[in-house]
């Protein structure tokens, strides 16, 4: 795995993630003004419990509308629906998920990679080709490490090796702390959701807090 250039990082873009999606026709509604609002590069979806048939009509009613916005649509976990839906790839949790998931996606799709525990887990998965690294989401027993250690764990990645990473932000805080660390994606999810005002006006607020993180942490030190 190649290391990284030395070199000042260009502004992290955002990665959406989706609450878990059962009926996907109000989310393809408000899509194209949520991806208007903000530099978004990336949505994750997130699907309810379904069978297989139910879960592929799901996506195919979202493909469009993201990948017509310019960004990249991918599932969570689902690999084996990648091709039959017409996604871009998907989001594996694990070094064994992503293992099984390779000969699915490589080469056309992306195959990006969370629940990398410890440092040896994030090498292993550049190592083995993934897209980017994820750093931050909830385990399964709903716990995560503390914001600064995801911070840490984000500046090393982004320091050191090549592939992406992507920060998981769960308040606008965080993604100003994660703007500063060399980033490249911020993952938000619940925090725009659940805004009060609405996830078009947190998706704004959010990316004028992430500009201004990195530009402050990145000018100032090249100055």
């Amino acid at each position: 795995m190649a290391a990284k250039p030395a070199s000042l990082p260009p502004p992290p873009r955002i990665y959406l993630a989706t609450p878990p999606v059962a009926d996907p026709a109000a989310l393809a509604a408000s899509l194209p003004a949520l991806l208007a609002a903000a530099d978004i590069a990336a949505v994750l979806l997130r699907l309810a419990p379904a069978d297989e048939r139910t879960m592929i009509t799901r996506i195919k009613a979202l493909v469009p509308v993201v990948q017509k916005a310019g960004a990249a649509l991918l599932v969570d976990e689902h690999f084996e629906l990648v091709a039959r839906a017409g996604t871009d790839g998907a989001n594996l949790d694990g070094i064994d998920r992503m293992k099984e998931a390779m000969p699915t996606l490589k080469p056309d799709r992306i195959a990006g990679v969370g629940g990398l525990h410890t440092r040896h887990d994030a090498m292993v998965a550049g190592e083995e080709g993934a897209d980017y690294v994820l750093f931050g989401e909830q385990g399964p027993d709903g716990e995560r490490p503390s914001t600064e250690a995801i911070a840490e764990r984000l500046q090393w990645w982004a320091e050191v090796f090549e592939p992406p990473c992507v920060g998981f932000a769960v308040t606008l805080d965080e993604a100003a702390l994660f703007a500063g660390t060399g980033a490249e994606f911020i993952m938000l999810g619940d925090v725009i959701w659940n805004d009060p005002r609405g996830a078009e006006a947190a998706l704004a607020e959010a990316s004028a807090i992430i500009a201004k993180r990195h530009r402050e942490t990145f000018e100032t030190a090249k100055g």
